[in-house]
Formats: C-alpha cells, structure tokens, sequence
C-alpha cells in the first residue's frame, strides 16, 4: 500500500501541498500582472485584485476546509490517547482543537474581505489567523511531549517545538511593524522611511504564514495510525 494512503495520512499532505499553492500561485499572477512588487510583498498584497484575488479566495476557502478536517482528525486521535493513557488533559485537547478553528475562520474572512475594499475586517481576519494558528501550534507542540511515547517520536516532538518557536519569533515583529506601516498601497517606494518595517513585517508574514503549513508535515506519521469512521444509527418510528 502506498504511504499516503495509509491511514488518515492524505489529511494533512493535501492540505500543506494546497495552501502553499495558495500563495505560490497567487503570487506569481500578481506579480506577472505588475500588481505587486516582486520583493516583500504581503501574502494579502498577492490576492487584493482580481483575478487572483478570486483564486486566491477559493483555494483559501479550500485550504481552510481541509484544515478544519486536519485538526478535528488531530483532535480525536489525541482524544483518545487520553482516553488510553490519561496523559493529556482533554480540556487542553479542546482548547487547542477551538484555537484551530478559529485560525481557519480567520483565513476564511482574510480571502472574503480584501483589504483594498474591506481593510478593517480583513485586518481583524488576519491577526484571528496568526494569533490563533500560532496559539494551535504552541499548544500542539505540548501535547506532544505530554503524549510521548504513545504519541509522536522525540525527534517529531522537537520539530514541532522548533517550527512552534519560529512562528512566534517571526509573529511579534509582523504585528508590530504592520501597525506602523499604513496598509494604504500594493506598490512599495524603497526610498520611504517606513519601509524597513515593511520588508519586516511582509517577510516575518511569510515566515509565520509557512512555519504554520509546514507544521501539518509532521502529522504524517502520527495521521498513518488510525483512521475515522461514521456511524449511523436510526430510530425506529412506532
């Protein structure tokens, strides 16, 4: 049997191989049609005019899907280590499993409201994404460790640590330097004052944005365990 077709393990590679198209490809038509700057540009920056704005939206739409399945996957298969092994706690289980939801609800309101047309609210999508996707990650990375061994490997639980702590050290200078610099034009002047926070925050924004795709790779071998199954059950009628 191939690998990828063990398990759940087509999760959690369908969505890191989609999402990074999502901004590849977003980003080579912008770029190609001269409407962004070839360097530094915003992920947002890549996907504010038609028509990539449009395929940056449904593959966006697409990616926050396959997410959403990722993590409700991730959720049950922790959920029952618990049940086994009782060595997480199933309210930090949940925790985790809401902050995922959130970032995936954020990246939904990030590709509906472009922040040419609607920049508060895709604003608002965009800090709910990184500060919850962070916080999913951070979280998840804990629990790995308090699952070992009947969970993830040492060598997959530091990865998890290391890519955890990249994303936060990358998300703290994107935040901070996107308040200074006015979300106001897709095209950037080099001779502006504010520019160095801008080359800042757009590379710590792709530094955070991939640091969270690339995350779901280490899921692979846990997700080749076990698998989900529906049960139907009806009532009879008198």
């Amino acid at each position: 049997m191939a690998w990828f077709k063990q398990g759940l393990c087509f999760l959690p590679v369908f969505l890191v191989i989609w999402s990074s198209s999502t901004f590849i490809v977003a980003y080579i038509i912008a770029v190609f049609r001269h409407d962004v700057d070839i360097i530094f540009p915003y992920i947002s920056d890549t996907g504010a005019k038609p028509p990539e704005s449009c395929i940056f939206g449904l593959m966006t739409f697409i990616s926050a899907c396959a997410g959403t399945a990722t993590m409700y996957a991730r959720y049950k298969f922790v959920e029952k280590l618990s049940a086994d092994t009782t060595v997480v706690n199933p309210r930090l289980n949940k925790t985790t499993f809401v902050f995922g939801l959130l970032s995936c609800l954020g990246m939904c309101i990030v590709a509906t409201f472009q922040e040419t047309t609607e920049t508060v609210v895709h604003d608002i999508g965009a800090l709910l994404f990184f500060t919850s996707g962070v916080l999913y990650i951070v979280l998840q990375s804990v629990m790995s460790y308090r699952a070992h061994p009947a969970g993830s490997s040492v060598a997959v639980c530091r990865v998890r640590s290391g890519v955890a702590v990249l994303a936060v050290l990358a998300f703290f200078p994107c935040v901070i330097c996107a308040f200074i610099v006015p979300q106001n034009t897709l095209h950037r002047d080099e001779g502006d004052k504010d520019y160095p926070f801008h080359v800042a925050s757009a590379v710590c924004e792709w530094i955070v944005a991939f640091s969270f795709i690339c995350f779901f790779l280490t899921y692979i071998d846990d997700f080749k365990l076990f698998t989900i199954r529906v049960k139907t059950e009806c009532e009879k009628r008198l």
